[in-house]
């Protein structure tokens, strides 16, 4: 059983295999954050905070932030269709995996390397245009190497 008390924000989770983030707003109250995987966006999701920091279960795992930005990037990268920059790196991702995969074998260390790198990138890339757009909880510089938004 994951029980987690608050402690340093941003957390990071995996909830029902979908990346879920708990942030401080500008008065101190934690606000929890669901990837979208229609619009690769984050949807408001308060009501998980309670449940993820105090009562767990099998299908919570807290995650690093590198492993949060990953997990994201896969997402996005898996569920949503575009064009541009972030699509096209998207598919490097995808033909790298594949090629693996069709050679029934892990990722290299220089693969692999390439993949992290590739979706740090496409994080802040992604992170960038939807605070343009708007989003609240958009936050390039999570992605940023070492950095903390």
């Amino acid at each position: 059983m994951n029980t987690r008390p608050p402690g340093r924000l941003p957390a990071f989770f995996s909830y029902y295999e979908t990346p879920l983030k708990l942030i401080s707003d500008e008065v101190g109250q934690i606000q929890g954050w669901r990837l979208s995987r229609k619009t690769g966006g984050w949807e408001r999701a308060d009501e998980l905070v309670r449940k993820v920091l105090f009562v767990g279960g099998d299908e919570i795992e807290e995650l690093s932030r590198d492993e949060f930005i990953g997990f994201t990037e896969h997402d996005r990268g898996r569920y949503l269709r575009g064009s541009g920059p972030i699509f096209a790196l998207y598919e490097t991702v995808s033909a790298i995996e594949e090629q693996a995969d069709a050679e029934r074998r892990p990722l290299t260390p220089h693969e692999a390397a390439l993949v992290t790198g590739i979706r740090r990138k496409t994080f802040v890339m992604f992170e960038e245009e939807l605070r343009r757009a708007g989003d609240p909880a958009a936050d390039p510089l999570l992605g940023a190497e070492g950095g903390e938004g």
